[in-house]
């Protein structure tokens, strides 16, 4: 039952977080169709973090993993990038606005604006200083130097590929495929906290077997074919589609594992008791737990905390706040996947800002 529950709490966001990815794959696409040739930049390099806190604090986790794919493809720097994962609340922001049964929009919409605008100045102003100390990471290096190996690669790879491992890749694309369109309606209306009543007990099914699909579909193309045949041409359509299906089953794989460890320390490990008497700490010391809670990889932490503080009475807001500074979403996936280097960095920049951010909060007065 627990590992079900992980399965189709994976599949649910999953669902959504595929809007994000495929959309932003197929208007990348026309883009660079329209113009013929990808933009260096989006705007100026000190507009950058602005961009990038503003994207973050999109509710949900898609815009950061937009950011991560802009990022990759040395579109934004690494200051947008980083305001970005420090101004998002990922899914956790749904509880707060709604999407679950325990919260009321009303009563929290004030918390939410709260920690929005502490997250968005915060995402600016750490962005920026990142940009200022030139700080580039090491993406821009990373493609550089594999430029010329990607271009001599592409011809063997798609020239080696096998029958089988082919129509393996095809299959997986239209599998998937169907279950994020099928997924799509009720995925949007649960930002709201809405469903599909009449196919409810399906779209539970549906979300399982997404979850899994994704999972099979990565580690075989990771581990089994390793062909990376997916260096193709970017105005491609059918080669942006797969690319982006490829990407969906590598971030719903990764929130499956975030989800689990997370789901399984708290629930298993520590247990519902002695967390909720973490919960009610003295202020100072939950704002350091919630901003590790924060800290782990995915939404669940983040989620965890925000039904902490609509459940527990005279839950700080600044240890919200700690938490939603601290924790990286969804997007946090493709960039660790992508390029482990800066992945830690921004998480651990992230909780360093967060305890900041956290602590200057409680001084301000906010409980």
């Amino acid at each position: 039952m627990f590992i079900l529950d992980n399965l189709e709490a994976t599949g649910t966001i999953g669902g959504y977080v595929s809007i994000s990815i495929i959309g932003f794959a197929i208007f990348n696409c026309f883009l660079i169709k329209r113009r013929n040739k990808v933009a260096a930049e989006i705007g100026p390099k000190w507009i950058h973090p602005i961009i990038g806190s503003f994207l973050g604090a999109i509710p949900g986790c898609g815009a950061t993993i937009v950011v991560a794919s802009l990022y990759k493809n040395e579109k934004i720097s690494f200051g947008g990038l980083f305001a970005a994962f420090i101004s998002t609340l990922g899914e956790g922001s749904f509880v707060l606005l709604g999407a679950s049964n325990e919260s009321d929009v009303a009563a929290n919409l004030k918390a939410y604006a709260i920690i929005t605008v502490f997250g968005f100045i915060a995402g600016i102003l750490f962005g920026f200083l990142c940009d200022i100390l030139n700080f580039t990471g090491s993406f821009s290096n990373k493609y550089q130097n594999n430029f010329k190996y990607k271009e001599n690669e592409k011809k063997s790879n798609n020239d080696g590929i096998n029958q089988k491992d082919h129509v393996f890749q095809i299959t997986g694309f239209y599998v998937i495929m169907l279950m994020v369109i099928f997924l799509a309606p009720g995925s949007v209306m649960a930002f709201w906290g809405g469903s599909i009543e009449i196919i409810s007990e399906l779209t539970i099914n549906v979300s399982i077997a997404l979850t899994i699909s994704c999972i099979l579909y990565y580690f075989m193309n990771e581990f089994i074919i390793k062909s990376n045949n997916c260096h193709c041409e970017e105005d491609n359509f059918k080669s942006t589609m797969l690319h982006a299906v490829k990407d969906v089953s590598m971030v719903v794989t990764f929130v499956f594992i975030g989800l689990f460890i997370a789901n399984y320390i708290i629930d298993i490990i520590v247990g519902a008791e002695i967390f909720e008497e973490w919960m009610k700490s003295s202020d100072y010391i939950l704002i350091l737990l919630a901003a590790i809670i924060g800290f782990i990889p995915g939404c669940g932490g983040m989620i965890t905390v925000a039904a902490a503080y609509i459940t527990i009475n005279n839950f700080p807001i600044a240890a919200l706040i700690a938490a939603a500074v601290a924790t990286s979403g969804d997007g946090i996936f493709p960039l660790l996947a992508q390029n482990k280097k800066d992945g830690l960095i921004v998480s651990l920049f992230g909780l360093v800002v967060a305890l900041i951010v956290g602590y200057l909060a409680l001084v301000l007065g906010l409980k």
